[in-house]
């Protein structure tokens, strides 16, 4: 008796050239992984990246896509009312979620409000503004809770540009180093994760006005700076309290273009329902910062000095004065220079105190001589 194959007949799969394709480079670039490493070629590595487009400039050659980047100031120097204004640009192009942790819902209607006139500014629809639920918060893993809560929120809306005012309600512990890289580390991922675009806003200490703006008045740890892909900081001109200045600390994408010799100049202007800085022009910094009297000069070389004394480096000395490096370098040479002066003309004091006391003894041994010639006769 002949045996029959009950096995249903099924039609093989059609061949997909263009899967096939995507399978091959998945084995292949899954092959090079060890670890958390991704092995390849310095020549694989630009042929791959240069399928992507370039990073957009988000603004004004401040930000640019997929990085992380800074915006840090001293208190009261309009941090938030010039993000929001970041915010409100590039929110004409694609979706922007901003965390807002500093102004409750009717402090930021008042900044967009005109009462005489009764105008408010209108947002894009794409603004999209978040802020903290207090009956939601949690001691217990606070941090890690918050970096979950705005990934998930940006996941919701669809937005790939996040800003977040501010660093303290990420990063309690900003200044210790462990703690600040960690923090870090977390934004980074979210970075690589999504492809997202995000600005964090930080305070600086009290500084002197006299000095410029330097990456050491960034609140917290240097490992805050170091992972940062750009940073840009606000300060206030000493010659206007009305102005404002922006600066470029640290880029890596684009162009180095708001250094010292060209910060942007603003003044905040409430116009008609927008709260905002208005562009005046471009200038150096020197022109903003406040004039050191000579008691103020001396204290700091003399602290420069004694710094310098005690085996500290350049480096260290910056650190420690907030100061940048070719700052504290000048002030060195200007110091050595005013104690060489000063030693010179103590010397030249010295000698002409000498020679009158020389002279002194000469008069003194003449007319001693004279007396001695009259007693004689």
């Amino acid at each position: 008796m002949e045996s029959t194959d009950n096995t249903p007949f099924t039609q093989p799969s059609e061949f997909n050239p263009v899967t096939a394709i995507r399978q091959e480079i998945e084995r292949v670039e899954n092959s090079n992984v060890v670890g958390m490493l991704r092995i390849k070629t310095a020549n694989q590595t630009i042929l791959d990246a240069a399928t992507r487009p370039n990073p957009k400039d988000l603004y004004h050659s401040l930000w640019y896509e997929g990085e992380v980047c800074c915006l840090f100031a001293d208190s009261n120097l309009g941090k938030s009312i010039f993000a929001v204004q970041m915010a409100d640009e590039i929110a004409r192009d694609q979706k922007v979620l901003y965390v807002d942790c500093e102004l409750s819902d009717k402090q930021f209607q008042l900044r967009y409000y005109n009462p005489e006139t009764g105008s408010r500014h209108l947002f894009p629809e794409n603004f999209l503004r978040a802020e903290i639920v207090a009956e939601a918060i949690r001691a217990e893993n606070y941090e890690e809770n918050f970096f979950v809560n705005i990934e998930a929120a940006a996941e919701a809306v669809g937005a790939r540009v996040i800003i977040i005012d501010n660093l303290t309600y990420l990063c309690n512990a900003s200044e210790k180093g462990d703690v600040a890289g960690l923090f870090m580390m977390k934004l980074m991922s979210l970075k690589k994760k999504h492809g997202w675009s995000l600005l964090i806003i930080a305070h600086t200490p009290k500084r002197n006005m006299s000095n410029p703006i330097t990456q050491n008045d960034l609140a917290g740890s240097k490992k805050l700076y170091n992972f940062f892909d750009s940073v840009f900081a606000i300060g206030k001109s000493a010659k206007d309290n009305r102005l404002r200045y922006v600066k470029q600390i640290k880029v890596r994408a684009g162009e180095y273009r708001y250094d010292s010799d060209n910060v942007i100049v603003y003044e905040i202007d409430p116009g008609d329902g927008f709260l905002h800085f208005e562009h005046i022009a471009f200038s150096s910094e020197s022109e903003h910062l406040k004039s050191k009297d000579e008691d103020e000069d001396n204290t700091e070389m003399q602290n420069i000095l004694e710094l310098k004394n005690q085996g500290k480096s350049i480096r260290d000395i910056a650190c420690i004065m907030g100061m940048s490096k070719s700052a504290v370098g000048r002030a060195m040479k200007k110091a050595e220079a005013k104690a060489a002066a000063q030693a010179q003309t103590n010397q030249s004091t010295t000698a002409s105190k000498d020679r009158k006391g020389k002279k002194a003894e000469e008069q003194k041994s003449d007319n001693d001589t004279t007396l001695f010639k009259k007693e004689e006769k």
